[in-house]
């Protein structure tokens, strides 16, 4: 790219990326011209190919978890308050509050968000068909902002309208149906920004009767463009590049493993899940206990999600990531650790 007229610095392409390690740390980068984001201020993504095979992490130190866990994330379900509804169902309440926070998506590389409480993606809420859901929204972000649920809901429900202005609340209040998987995301225009700068996450129904007992996991599958060029330079799973190559996501050999997968990125077409070593059964959206595929990949485009269910059979580490190999050195990798 044409450097900066005032400034004389290149933004930084995804080649690039791959090419800046942290060695150099940030001084080395900001040497060479190719600052990944104003603030930057510790280090650059690692090449996956000069990691030793041992260590394959992508990245060199960690982000802070004890800001966000993308560990903890996968199994923080978050059921609301419940209480007897005046007709008798149950009804779940929840508060969300949409908030402009900066947050560390590789180390010592942040990206300006817009979240849902606080967080990239936004809290995973959960409930059964059939329950009564209500969500006290608060906007205390500094743009207009709604909550858009995919799944059935009246129309005046559906997020679009009316925008909910810095400062003011709205109270979406509907039905859940139909069991599955349904992301939830910002509706307010331009689209494309406020998904990307982090209003979305996960609403799980479960069906009536439940569904087997399993290790049960929620991935979300994003990425980040922290220079603004329209191109994605970071991938990962719950928002961390690299995080389950460093702290693979420990499960244990012959138990059932449920994986909830969402695709949420921005500015690509597709994106995919390939599990190593296993295959599993994919159930499209989760809406249906019976009708699978039998797979060890599956793309989506945003907005589509599935149920992911298979069986580590023996110990050891199993790789999965982004089956476009661009995706998965920039962030989209990591392993399953199955314990004897």
């Amino acid at each position: 790219m044409e450097p900066e007229p005032d400034s004389g610095k290149k933004s930084l392409t995804r080649r690039d990326v791959l090419k800046l390690g942290l060695a150099a740390g940030a001084a080395a980068a900001a040497a060479a011209g190719r600052p990944l984001h104003d603030r930057v201020t510790a280090a650059q993504l690692v090449p996956p190919a000069h990691s030793g095979h041992g260590d394959f992490s992508g990245t060199v130190g960690d982000v802070d978890l004890s800001r966000f866990d993308p560990t903890e994330f996968l199994t923080a379900f978050d059921w609301g308050q419940e209480s007897a509804g005046p007709d008798g169902r149950t009804l779940r309440e929840w508060e969300v509050v949409a908030v402009d926070r900066e947050i560390e998506i590789a180390p010592g590389v942040f990206f300006p968000a817009w979240t849902y409480n606080g967080q990239v993606p936004g809290p995973t809420f959960r409930c059964v068909e059939g329950d009564r859901l209500r969500f006290r929204f608060f906007n205390r972000s500094s743009h207009p902002h709604t909550i858009h649920f995919h799944g059935f809901h009246p129309p005046s429900m559906d997020g679009v309208e009316p925008l909910v202005q810095p400062g003011e609340e709205f109270i979406y209040e509907f039905t859940a149906r139909p069991f599955g998987v349904h992301p939830y995301h910002c509706h307010v225009m331009s689209l494309k920004k406020h998904i990307h700068k982090g209003l979305y996450g996960t609403l799980i129904i479960d069906p009536p009767g439940g569904r087997p007992p399993a290790r049960e996991l929620v991935m979300v599958m994003n990425a980040f463009d922290p220079n603004f060029d329209g191109e994605n330079e970071v991938y990962a799973v719950n928002t961390v590049a690299f995080h389950y190559m460093k702290h693979p996501v420990q499960v244990r050999a012959g138990e059932l493993v449920r994986v909830y997968l969402v695709n949420i990125t921005e500015f690509d077409l597709v994106n995919s899940f390939h599990l190593h070593a296993g295959m599993f059964r994919l159930y499209r959206t989760g809406t249906s206990l019976d009708f699978f595929e039998w797979t060890d990949t599956v793309t989506m485009g945003q907005g589509e999600r599935a149920v992911l269910e298979f069986i580590l059979e023996e110990p050891g580490r199993y790789m999965f990531h982004a089956h476009q190999s661009e995706f998965a050195e920039l962030g989209w990798t990591g392993f399953f650790e199955a314990l004897a």
